[in-house]
Parts: structure tokens; sequence; C-alpha cells
């Protein structure tokens, strides 16, 4: 869990986004009295098919260059922190190249990006910042100081609504990151920035949904958020299936269209699972552990409110044995169809079995009847 998840998620978005085009560093230290650049970004190779797939943050990223994204609206206060990192950043590249003996060309130094949701005209007024000529190409949203200042403002609520603004649109707050978020699910399943971006959502959720509980003032906000996240999960999930019935045509064999489909759904749905978990608790306790392949069988639907629910949970040990306990009912329900006084004595029973005898269990519990289940859960626990 982090304290502040729309800032990790940008900081690790366009890292990920940057970085096969170049060295990205994030927090990273100025000196003068200590202050954090966000994302330090310093092109190393040129590829220009891949520069164009991220469209506006693309362009931004053929320079040497500092982004501070910001969740809410940037302030006077912060646009001047901003610059200060930008001014210490310069003059520690022209003390390192003084003593270098060598000569630093003024498209050398380091652009400053701050990408704001929303930005006043009043403020951008204030500091002088200007709309660049149309022929620069730079489109609705972007403003420019002076071109002595190489600082650039991206007001993200301004942006046109197209595949070029959408990378951006993600930083974006509300209705523009939805909408972004939607957009985002029309890329082909097997696009490899869908796929990054996609992991980092789901971590995304999982912090908010981690915070919820110590943030109550942004509850609403993330909340929706957060239900917008879920339909990717699905999509996710539909994307394994599709991938098996591709493996199992490969195969030539209905029996390989089938065993492909299944295997490549299940193993999709164990990862996203285990990876949900250890963003929200910190780890996969190992009695939680025990269950995820068993849970994984699950129906699409299915799985996916299972995440919503422990998503719900509290981040705490309270929490976490509520999620195995979830986990246990589903797998039992799952094999039996059965509730009620069985359901609730079989999982205590479960979850009162030493992990390694629980793992063995689980492992046999395709194969075995009720009562022979009932006969080995009883030679562990007492159970009859």
């Amino acid at each position: 869990m982090t304290k502040f998840p729309h800032d990790q998620f940008a900081k690790e978005y366009l890292q990920k986004l940057l970085s096969p085009l170049g060295e990205v560093e994030t927090s990273k230290d100025v000196t003068a009295e200590v202050r954090e650049i966000d994302v330090f970004f310093q092109p190393t190779s040129v590829n220009s098919e891949y520069i164009q797939s991220l469209g506006l943050l693309g362009k931004m990223a053929t320079t040497v260059a500092i982004i501070e994204p910001f969740r809410n609206a940037v302030n006077t206060d912060a646009i001047f922190s901003c610059v200060v990192k930008l001014l210490n950043s310069r003059a520690d590249l022209l003390r390192k190249v003084n003593r270098e003996d060598q000569r630093l060309e003024s498209t050398q130094l380091p652009f400053l990006w701050i990408l704001t949701p929303t930005a006043s005209e009043s403020l951008l007024n204030s500091f002088g910042f200007q709309i660049p000529e149309e022929s620069k190409g730079w489109g609705r949203g972007v403003y420019f100081l002076s071109e002595v200042w190489r600082v650039g403002l991206i007001a993200i609520h301004q942006l046109p609504k197209v595949s070029e603004t959408m990378w951006l649109r993600m930083l974006g707050k509300g209705k523009v990151q939805q909408e972004a978020i939607a957009q985002l699910t029309g890329l082909p399943a097997d696009h490899p920035l869908r796929t990054n971006a996609l992991e980092l959502l789901y971590n995304l959720q999982a912090n908010l949904q981690a915070n919820l509980v110590n943030n109550p003032e942004g509850e609403q906000e993330d909340q929706e958020l957060a239900m917008a996240i879920v339909p990717l999960f699905r999509e996710h999930l539909q994307a394994a299936q599709q991938q098996g019935r591709e493996e199992g045509r490969q195969e030539g064999r209905q029996e390989g269209i089938e065993q492909g489909l299944e295997l490549g759904k299940q193993e999709q749905q164990r990862l996203i699972l285990e990876n949900f978990i250890q963003v929200k608790f910190g780890e996969v306790p190992p009695k939680m552990a025990a269950f995820l392949s068993a849970v994984s069988t699950l129906p699409t639907g299915e799985f996916t409110a299972i995440l919503l629910s422990i998503s719900m949970l509290t981040v705490d040990e309270f929490g976490c044995q509520q999620g195995t306990r979830l986990l246990a009912e589903n797998v039992v329900r799952m094999r039996w169809n059965e509730g009620g006084e069985f359901l609730a004595t079989v999982v205590t029973s479960l979850l009162e079995l030493p992990v390694e005898k629980l793992i063995l269990l689980l492992a046999q519990l395709p194969q075995l009847s009720r009562e022979e289940f009932m006969v080995l859960l009883g030679e562990n626990s007492g159970v009859n």
C-alpha cells in the first residue's frame, strides 16, 4: 500500500512508457535544498514508430525532460517549486560539463513539463504561459513560457479526446481519466503498452481501495475511478480466453482448443489475483496463497466479483483473514454448491489446517466426493 497512490501511479506509468526511449529516473534528488524530481527522462535511442505510438507524450520525449505530474490542479507555489527544480538541475549539469571541460548546447538542457488536471486562465496569464503557434503541432491544452525558460504546461482537461493524447489523459482526473481508461480498452489485446498500463491500473485500484479507509474525503472520486478499472479485469481475462482458443486451433484438435482456452484463462486469473492481493496487503499470506489456483478456475464473472470484494477489505490482519475466508468459501461452494452450516463448518475447519496439509487437501479436492473429502478433513480437524 502507498500513501499517495495517484503520485505513485503517475511515476510508474511514465517510467514504463518512456523507458524504451531512454533512461528514466523517478524521485530523483537535486542539490541545494533537497528537492525531488518526480520523473527525469534522458533519451538514449530514437524509435520513430514507438514515439509516434505515444502521441503527444512521445513528442515530449525527444529531449531531456523533467516531468512533474500533479493529481490536483497546480497552483502558483507548486509552479515556482517546479521551476526551482529545473534551475537546480540545470546548474548541476552545467557544473558537470565545466569540470569535464565539455561544451553544452542549449537543446541539451532539461525541459520542464508540468502536467496538471486543470489550469485556470488567470493562473496561466499570471506566469505568461502562451499558446504555441499552430504550425508547431502541439494542439489544444499545451502552453509554454518564453523559449529561454524551457518550460511547458499541459492542462490535461483541455486536451482533445483523440488517440494522440490518450496516454496523457490517463493522468487526468475524474471523467477525463475515466474516458481515457475506456479508450485504452479499444487497443488490440496484444498491444504491449495496453498490457503495461493495465498492470499499473490494477495496482492503482488496489492502492485506492486500501487508502479509502484513511482518506474519506477522496472516497467518492476514488471509488468511481476504481469502478472504472473493473471492466478491464474482464477484458484482460477474455483476452486470455481468446489466446487459449488460438493455441488450441494451432494444435488442430478440439481437445487442444479446450485445453488451451482453460489453461490460458486460469493462469491469467491466478496471476491477476496474486498481484492484486500482494498490492492490497503487501504480501500474499501462505494460507491465502493455497487457494489461488483453485479460485482461478472460477468463471470470469465470479472471479471479478471476488476481486471487488477483496478490494473493499480493510488493510490489516482482520482484512487479510476475511480475504482468506472469502477465497475458501468460493472454493468449497464451487465444488459442491452448498452454503449454510455445511459451508461455514467446512471453511472453518479448512482454515485451521496447517498450510502443508491444506495445500495437499486442495490438490485432491476435484477428485474427491463429498464423503471422501469429509473423511480426509475429519482426520485432520475432527469434523464428521
